[in-house]
């Protein structure tokens, strides 16, 4: 490892300890709803330290509560987390030329919305030991944090737990609201959603599909129509550049609400 690469990794790791701590907090939550789902503490560090994904995760746990197959949870997992693609694409051409393909794969496996967020900032080419070092930092919080939180859930007084379980909503809602408050074609996407879910539990023909069966349905079909009708423009400079990205990133969060 190279001076500029070892300069790269500890900038990374000292990059990613407030993302570590979030991590932390959040996966804390996660584990309480990993131990309502039945898992042990070393099944959700396992889960974590693979996956460190927190919408994909959510999702695995539930669908795994209710006895999906595997090939529902496949199928919600790539919907969930398919804007990670877009991610590495971005990064792949911020890599300096003669990057061998070891490091870009790793380089995707490193992809979160936080370390993505703060390795495409970085000015000029990307440094592939800047997001390893923000990895390592944090990912290794996020697995622990789960894996205590599944622990604490079986200790805790069941009034704590059951209030430490809204925790993860809110998180999601922390992603939701701020980008509703930005456009309002996502705000009413999320609304539609929202009824959606609720009407599918009652309508004669979904209702009879297994609730894994039913997220699937209704996240291809309210993104797919909300694509068509509302499709992003390309890039305008008199449009708010945040605006795209929320409403990209809500539309992957849509199937988390619809569980």
């Amino acid at each position: 490892m190279s001076n500029t690469d070892k300069a790269g990794f500890s900038r990374g790791m000292r990059d990613g300890i407030p993302i570590a701590l979030g991590y932390f907090a959040v996966a804390f939550s996660l584990g309480i709803t990993a131990r309502d789902c039945g898992f042990s503490p070393l099944q959700g560090f396992v889960a974590s330290i693979t996956t460190y994904a927190s919408a994909g995760e959510y999702i695995g746990f539930t669908l795994y509560a209710v006895r999906s197959t595997l090939i529902q949870l496949i199928i919600m997992t790539i919907i969930t987390n398919a804007r990670y693609v877009l991610m590495g694409f971005a990064l792949n051409q911020r890599l300096p030329e003669g990057t061998s393909m070891g490091k870009r794969l790793l380089t995707g496996l490193t992809i979160t919305d936080e370390i993505f967020g703060i390795t495409i900032a970085q000015p000029g080419q990307i440094n592939p030991f800047y997001p390893f070092g923000a990895m390592v930092t944090a990912v290794p919080c996020w697995a622990a944090g789960t894996a205590i939180g599944i622990v604490m859930g079986s200790i805790l007084p069941a009034r704590l737990v059951s209030a430490l379980s809204v925790a993860l909503f809110g998180m999601f809602l922390a992603v939701i609201v701020p980008a509703c408050r930005k456009d309002k074609i996502v705000a009413l996407v999320v609304i539609v959603s929202f009824g959606a879910s609720y009407a599918a539990i009652h309508a004669p023909l979904i209702s009879g599909l297994s609730s894994g069966n039913r997220t699937i349905l209704l996240t291809v079909l309210i993104s797919a129509a909300a694509a068509l009708l509302f499709p992003v423009k390309d890039i305008d400079k008199d449009e708010d550049s945040e605006s795209r990205p929320a409403r990209q990133s809500v539309a992957d969060d849509i199937s988390c609400e619809i569980s």
